[in-house]
């Protein structure tokens, strides 16, 4: 009701012109509301956009963090285990030889039991088994085929 008292004043003071110059501002304005409200809307977009990547960055941090603080465990038990071996040294004969043919035979078992699982497990299961066969690989070879001469003192 405002609008149309503006308009009659308007046209009233100034003739049909300012009658067609007051509609004119009045549209102009609106139009610029309109701009000004989509302008704010897609900076909120992009602002939301910027914090949801944040979040996921972050997380993607915090999981390579754990992912690496697994793998460090993991080397701290393997080197915990070649430290409690190393300190056995040479004991009875046949303790050795006894170890000497369990390991390939729990091995051999071990790589049978990882088979059966993965082939049973989905695609994300099978992801982590191929990592973890990986380490086990390597701590076998170490296990079996590491430095297992008398230490040396550097000269």
């Amino acid at each position: 009701m405002a609008d149309i008292a503006g308009l009659a004043a308007s046209a009233a003071g100034g003739g049909l012109f300012g009658l067609v110059g007051t509609a004119i501002g009045r549209i102009a304005g609106l139009v610029e509301a309109r701009q000004a409200q989509a302008h704010e809307r897609a900076r909120w977009e992009h602002e939301t956009d910027m914090l949801e990547l944040r979040v996921e960055a972050e997380a993607a941090g915090r999981e390579a963090e754990l992912r690496n603080t697994e793998a460090s465990g993991a080397w701290a038990g393997l080197s915990a285990s070649m430290a409690a071996e190393a300190a056995i040294g040479a004991s009875y004969k046949w303790v050795n030889a006894v170890r000497a043919l369990t390991r390939p035979a729990l091995t051999v078992l071990l790589w049978g039991i990882t088979g059966a699982v993965f082939i049973g497990a989905d695609e994300a299961g099978q992801a982590g088994i191929v990592d973890t066969a990986t380490f086990a690989a390597t701590a076998a070879t170490l296990w079996w085929f590491g430095d297992r001469g008398p230490r040396r003192e550097a000269r």
